[in-house]
């Protein structure tokens, strides 16, 4: 086989400083080392990487599982348990050199059986559904040798590698037959025990390739009533907690750090475009001009937050187009659009919220009031965390919503992938034929840069068509005990424990 690429990259070799000095303080983790991380629900879609479909429960489990190749916190994939990769002439072999030394948390060596079991199931190819899309490009997962597997595409895909390193694309024992249940990956903390509803424990793998975890003992303990995080904070029951409201950081006692980044996410009042009156494009459009996205910022943030048009978030930023300015503020302009879509008088609508997370209830209310300016009725109604995976996300039985949608890889396709009309996670029923025919090209593109624009295009499409409010990227604060330091943002929805220690852990 030709070879047009190749990545070897060393372990904690020049990514950034910060990682060298983590992987010395690994080493002298004291045994008795814990820390305790809230979290807003429990992980129950599924502790199996291939099934899990909550980005809530995908960022713990990051810390359990790693593909061939994975993410590190400057948004480069870097080599897990493959050392390095190559690419055919022809773009459709991707040729992967296990690294030595690889073992399962169960003790075995991972072995090129393994590997082809994960990615066939991850790719849908042994009877599952997959979760990857871009995965049924797979024809065939091929074992050249002991070392070395060949992964044979349908047609070429640049954007292969960063597929690759989904979580969705684990890598598990083919011998595993309850991964839902006995999670057993590869990872830097192995699963030890999980009480539904209550927590779940992680361990330290002493046997990790990689640099070690510094903190022994992760308990998660799951918190799903807002109104009691800051009270378990300030009580010394929880050290840590991600994705607190402003308000919340302002009760927080002088023994916690707060540290603020971007989610990476889009967060909107997603529309369900089968059910009226959201099957209007100028109803859409009319909210989107009765929202003041400075104003939710202001009052739920403190100001923090960045306004998003489409559905990109500014991180990305070889895709991401700033569309922000395609509505301005406009009431007027929003009841013109009603009256001539038959609502001179309003309508009334529900917005399901997640009751686990305070940040969305409160841009809820916020929208809910603005909209109220143009005669518009919206009911806030408060569902657990797992009705809404089950009843808005899978069983797309909601007028409305306002949640937070991430990215499942470094790709614009797992933003955007979703709105295509036969998409199975197409959960707001967006259905424009322009979008379909203009995504097919994505897959047609004869360069980097064609593909690019093309989904610049496609964010335009959203825009224009407002397929949903647009609102922001949140700011992202983090609640840290001032015993620990080392937390890292990622440009993806994770939560890396590993980088974690101790302050007098050096």
């Amino acid at each position: 086989m030709s070879k047009i690429r190749i990545i070897a990259l060393a372990l904690c070799v020049a990514i950034v400083p910060s990682v060298a000095l983590t992987a010395c303080s690994g080493d002298k983790a004291d045994a008795s080392s814990k820390i305790v991380v809230g979290i807003p629900q429990d992980l129950e879609d599924s502790l199996d990487p291939h099934e899990a479909v909550a980005a809530g429960t995908k960022e713990i489990l990051f810390n359990i599982y790693e593909g061939l190749l994975k993410p590190d916190e400057t948004g480069n994939l870097i080599p897990a348990v493959a050392k390095e990769y190559s690419v055919s002439d022809d773009g459709l072999t991707y040729s992967f050199v296990l690294r030595d030394g690889v073992k399962f948390h169960n003790g075995n060596d991972v072995t090129a059986e393994d590997v082809k079991y994960s990615i066939e199931k991850s790719a849908g190819l042994d009877g599952h559904q997959s979760l990857i899309a871009a995965f049924s490009n797979i024809k065939e997962v091929n074992i050249r040798d002991q070392k070395t597997i060949d992964i044979v595409l349908s047609e070429p895909d640049i954007d292969f590698p960063a597929y690759i390193a989904n979580l969705n694309a684990a890598i598990i024992p083919k011998d595993n037959a309850k991964p839902d249940v006995e999670p057993v990956g590869t990872g830097p903390y192995m699963y030890v025990s999980r009480s539904p509803q209550e927590n779940m424990i992680l361990k330290k793998f002493d046997g990790y390739w990689g640099t070690p975890a510094n903190i022994e003992n992760v308990t998660l303990k799951v918190i799903p009533n807002a109104d009691s995080i800051v009270m378990n904070l300030n009580g010394g029951s929880v050290d840590m907690f991600a994705r607190l409201t402003a308000t919340q950081t302002l009760q927080l006692s002088d023994k916690f750090n707060v540290l603020d980044g971007e989610m990476n996410l889009v967060q909107a009042l997603y529309l369900n475009h089968a059910v009226k009156p959201f099957d209007n494009v100028d109803v859409c459009r009319a909210l989107c001009y009765a929202i003041d996205v400075d104003e939710i910022l202001k009052l739920t943030s403190d100001g923090k937050g960045f306004p998003v048009g489409s559905s990109m978030f500014p991180a990305f930023s070889k895709y991401y187009v700033d569309l922000t300015g395609t509505y301005t503020t406009d009431p007027e302009k929003a009841k013109e659009l009603l009256a001539s879509a038959g609502y001179p008088d309003g309508f009334s609508f529900s917005i399901t919220v997640p009751s686990n997370y305070q940040p969305h209830i409160e841009t809820a209310q916020v929208v809910a009031e603005q909209l109220k300016k143009i005669g518009v009725k919206a009911d806030i109604k408060l569902v657990e965390w797992n009705s809404w995976l089950s009843d808005v996300y899978s069983g797309r039985q909601f007028e409305s919503t306002l949640i937070g949608v991430d990215a499942s890889s470094l790709t614009a396709g797992a933003m955007l992938d979703r709105f295509r009309s036969d998409a199975a996670n197409n959960f707001t029923n967006y259905s424009n034929s322009e979008y379909d025919s203009l995504y097919e090209k994505v897959y047609t593109s004869s360069s980097e840069e064609e593909r690019i624009q093309i989904y610049k295009d496609l964010q335009k499409n959203l825009a224009d068509n407002a397929a949903n409010v647009y609102i922001q990227d949140m700011a992202e604060f983090v609640a840290l005990s001032d015993k620990y330091e080392g937390y890292v943002f990622y440009p993806l929805y994770v939560q890396d424990f590993a980088r974690i220690r101790l302050k007098d852990q050096k």
